[in-house]
């Protein structure tokens, strides 16, 4: 097996799309009719064992990282990742580091399974929508009840044992429209890394040719520049939110980190529960089927024509309205799943959102173009790392201040 020359990350769904919710917006709950004749959604020890056999023979290292998707990946219950960390410490070369994520709902998240997430150094993605009136709109289960207070449960267990979360806000109809609600929500309760996902999805039921849960572009974009504006007022250095340092990458002469925002997309494929590979997590179909691990070893799926091509075509399909357009670089064109709309000119393949981001976009290129001239040289205020600055650090906003004298005080 060949050594992939550049990192990758692959989204694993080791329950396929089992899930303990009935989460209105979701797009992965109808995978499971992909595969009418399973039994059961639940990856064998053996195909585990290969998957992550053939990740490390694929991995350039030294740092390999691993990601647990799903539907509800906790569903499979903490023996099962108990015997993940068993197997990558078997297989693990030498002096090379392995760092495990994974996203939940947080409801199964118990003492048990808090201990093991610290001791293990899991990163944990968190399902929140913001307050209870809001998360409890579409995120209910599937009996129909609410799920805020459990989630909520979950996050302070998190907290407590100190495991880093990010908290990923799923932005829909009933949001969107409250963003500074939602955002202080989350700085009530002291999330430090956020991410904004907006729920899309095309309906040829409405007249809007969308679901009635996904938010107008126009909203979406009002619904960024609000929080962002707020969040560069008090909130440069403590609180990190992943669309906005995607946004300030161009202006530091930065490649996207962010698959939807890169020139090609396919950077993170999926391997569905019976060893399935596909491009991407919004593209799982039939139709998408890239191969399986069982049959095909999984660099040469990484690396394959089909594979390439499908990312090529996220750039080589841009509209001409895209091409032309001045804030190309901080978004090159979205996620294709979202482009079904038409440009002014009606040309075919304009991203829904495009109103909104181009509207955030112009919004807060020149204040983060202004952020990123204050301190180059080191981390940017708006990135990452800012959220890890110590006390008596100097404060990644670049006012030669101390962190606990400057952004830290705020």
């Amino acid at each position: 097996m060949a050594k992939i020359s550049h990192g990758f990350q692959i989204f694993v769904k080791p329950a396929g799309a089992t899930c303990n919710l009935d989460c209105h917006y979701c797009y992965y709950r109808d995978k499971s009719s992909l595969y009418p004749d399973s039994g059961t959604f639940h990856m064998t020890e053996s195909l585990l064992e290969k998957y992550i056999l053939q990740h490390f023979e694929s991995a350039p290292g030294p740092d390999v990282d691993f990601s647990w998707h799903g539907g509800e990946p906790t569903m499979l219950g903490l023996p099962f990742f108990k015997k993940i960390v068993s197997l990558q410490r078997n297989h693990k070369p030498a002096g090379w580091r392995v760092r495990n994520g994974i996203q939940t709902n947080g409801l199964l998240l118990d003492e048990d399974w808090g201990r093991f997430l610290a001791s293990e150094g899991f990163r944990v993605g968190l399902s929140l929508d913001g307050p209870a009136e809001l998360h409890d709109s579409y995120r209910i289960t599937r009996g129909g009840k609410p799920t805020h207070a459990q989630v909520m449960h979950a996050y302070e267990l998190l907290r407590k044992m100190e495991i880093h979360t990010d908290l990923l806000c799923v932005v829909h109809s009933r949001n969107v429209d409250a963003p500074l609600s939602v955002y202080r929500f989350f700085r009530e309760i002291r999330g430090t890394y956020l991410g904004f996902l907006p729920a899309v999805e095309r309906s040829q039921e409405t007249a809007q040719g969308v679901s009635p849960y996904t938010p107008s572009s126009e909203a979406y974009g009002t619904f960024l520049c609000r929080i962002f504006d707020e969040w560069l007022q008090r909130d440069v250095g403590r609180i990190a939110i992943q669309t906005f340092e995607e946004a300030a990458r161009p202006v530091l002469g930065q490649e996207h980190s962010l698959c939807v925002f890169r020139e090609t997309c396919g950077q993170i494929p999926v391997l569905e529960h019976n060893g399935d590979f596909f491009p991407c997590d919004h593209f799982v179909d039939r139709d998408h089927r890239l191969g399986n691990i069982l049959e095909t070893p999984l660099d040469q799926l990484l690396d394959s024509e089909e594979q390439r091509s499908f990312g090529e075509a996220k750039r080589s399909a841009l509209p001409r309205y895209c091409r032309e357009c001045e804030v190309l670089a901080m978004c090159n064109g979205g996620c294709p799943k979202y482009r079904f709309i038409e440009t002014p000119d009606g040309e075919p393949g304009l991203n829904y959102l495009c109103a909104g981001l181009k509207r955030f976009f112009m919004h807060a290129r020149e204040p983060l173009a202004k952020l990123a001239s204050r301190n180059r040289e080191s981390a940017p205020a708006f990135q990452k790392t800012a959220i890890r600055a110590g006390r008596n650090d100097p404060c990644p906003c670049g006012s030669g201040r101390k962190f606990k004298k400057c952004c830290g005080a705020k």
